[in-house]
């Protein structure tokens, strides 16, 4: 199958997507669990650290879900990738 540059474009948008989610991920993950100590002033009435790790990383980590899908929907309905029952 020959790629067209239609296909290319998706792709690198894809990759690009992916790369930067990922990385928001990594910094909910791990840079903030690292920085927790220095991260301590009140959010909502708790540490800010510890609501982090709590409940912070979680809507985040739905949040990052909730984002690439609808990109992704759109991304196909741009490229004409989408399933028959979302046009």
């Amino acid at each position: 199958m020959q790629l067209t540059e239609s296909h290319r474009q998706y792709w690198a948008k894809n990759l690009r997507i992916t790369a930067i989610l990922l990385g928001l991920w990594f910094v909910v993950t791990y840079v903030v669990a690292y920085m927790a100590r220095d991260l301590s002033f009140t959010f909502f009435g708790w540490p800010f650290s510890f609501w982090m790790g709590a409940q912070g990383s979680l809507i985040a980590y739905v949040l990052i879900i909730v984002y690439y899908a609808h990109y992704m929907n759109n991304l196909d309905k741009e490229h004409g990738c989408a399933e028959e029952g979302e046009e």
